[in-house]
């Protein structure tokens, strides 16, 4: 299958035209090259606040309703996009209210036959904790598709090794990040090659690129799009498939053997996910008296 993941920028919109425009260009462009599947960044939604005007993008509560407002319109352009171009889609992530008491931040699965569902971000960063209150959402779930097992792991959540367990099925792993400073973008790019070593799968890292002096949430973003596997048997020795440019907008591309999946999983030089359960806790907590 060809996996396109996005570093992608956001814009200020005038009219939902504008914004139905701009995701069909970006699907469009990477069908064009044959994509199966296309990944776009946490928080990408957040762009929709900007049709409310300078105010409502500018205040963090206010931006979070205008986006969660506008879900269900974006739920049904996705749904098209995803038809139309026979593709697999998982969209940009949006703070969600959903009647809930705070907003989560959800990320929704499309497939070319219609069917969609969501996955919610398991753990907070500090600012999703401490300035938006951005609150944690549903379990972590398996979407079983004819291109294999996925699985998601929003941003932060991919910096933590038994969420990556828990998905330990997925053939592929889904990585939307959202990150302000090239520290960050190093750490999620980290977790998800650590999720790939582990789990001996693909993961599919996608970015937020830009700077958007308009929102306080996402005003500056580094990072790019990347494709990793574990350095073994089918894959490279450095374990990229493929990576963009960092801070430069567009598509970034791999092909991705499903039987190199299974064939390092069964006979790779290590056996990382096989062997996973031989971490019994083994440390003694031992006093050594001073001199």
């Amino acid at each position: 299958m060809k996996v396109a993941t996005a570093a992608y920028n956001l814009d200020w919109l005038d009219s939902w035209a504008q914004y139905e425009d701009k995701l069909d260009r970006w699907v469009s462009d990477a069908a064009g090259q044959g994509a199966d599947l296309l990944v776009f960044p946490e928080y990408g939604a957040m762009e929709l606040s900007t049709l409310d005007g300078a105010e409502v993008a500018g205040d963090l509560e206010r931006s979070i309703h205008a986006v969660s407002d506008r879900m269900e319109e974006v739920q049904n352009l996705h749904q098209r996009l995803a038809q139309e171009y026979k593709a697999y889609i998982l969209g940009a992530s949006a703070p969600v209210v959903d009647g809930l008491e705070r907003p989560v931040n959800r990320a929704a699965f499309y497939a070319p036959d219609g069917k969609q569902d969501h996955q919610d971000k398991q753990i907070m960063t500090r600012f999703e904790r401490e300035s938006w209150d951005i609150a944690p959402g549903g379990p972590l779930k398996l979407f079983d598709t004819a291109l294999g097992k996925i699985g998601v792991l929003i941003c932060y959540d991919s910096e933590f090794p038994l969420l990556g367990r828990a998905l330990s099925e997925a053939d592929l792993i889904l990585v939307p990040s959202c990150t302000e400073a090239l520290s960050g973008y190093w750490r999620v790019r980290i977790g998800a090659m650590s999720r790939a070593l582990e789990n001996q799968c693909v993961t599919v890292m996608s970015s937020l690129v830009g700077v958007n002096e308009w929102s306080e949430a996402v005003d500056m973003n580094t990072g790019t799009g990347g494709i990793f596997g574990p350095p073994d048997k089918g894959f490279p020795v450095t374990g990229v498939l493929a990576e963009g440019t960092l801070n430069q907008p567009g598509w970034t591309y791999a092909e991705v053997d499903m039987s190199a999946i299974a064939g390092v999983r069964s006979d790779g030089h290590v056996l990382n996910r096989t062997h996973w359960d031989e971490q019994s806790p083994r440390v003694d907590s031992v006093t050594i008296s001073a001199l």
